[in-house]
């Protein structure tokens, strides 16, 4: 049997709303929820969560949730550089409130991987700073 759907539903453009910033507060010392953040802070909050997650290694995160900072593992500094702002862009992209990251800096000590970066956004903009060992996933 074929759904009666109404045809005139159909014509009406959709919506495209960003998406509620309003979320748990988290107090990463004591590793507990406490109470809610919204704005400028949640979206920090956010940024900081996705880039304490690496990009498929997780299966309770979808696809495009997370880092591939592992990727630049043995590059060198001008590889690193590049690959740093797509990486960091594709991390973000998902996230419909940020609109642009720029004045990416790339630092590499030994595994240790330290990325600065300005997050632009709707409610503002904020300073990142990323510290990644690339080591962190040996088998």
């Amino acid at each position: 049997m074929i759904p009666d759907v109404d045809a005139e539903l159909l014509d009406e453009p959709l919506d495209d709303e960003p998406s509620p910033s309003l979320t748990w507060k988290l107090d990463l010392e004591k590793g507990r929820v406490v109470g809610k953040t919204d704005g400028l802070e949640a979206i920090k909050q956010a940024v900081f969560k996705v880039f304490q997650t690496d990009r498929f290694w997780h299966d309770i995160y979808t696809s495009d949730y997370g880092h591939e900072l592992t990727l630049l593992l043995g590059s060198s500094p001008v590889f690193a550089q590049s690959e740093a702002m797509r990486i960091i862009q594709e991390a973000l992209v998902s996230d419909d409130r940020v609109q642009a990251v720029e004045n990416v800096v790339v630092e590499i000590q030994g595994d240790q991987i330290t990325i600065r970066f300005t997050v632009m956004t709707a409610y503002g903009s904020f300073e990142q700073e990323v510290n990644h060992d690339v080591r962190s996933h040996d088998v």
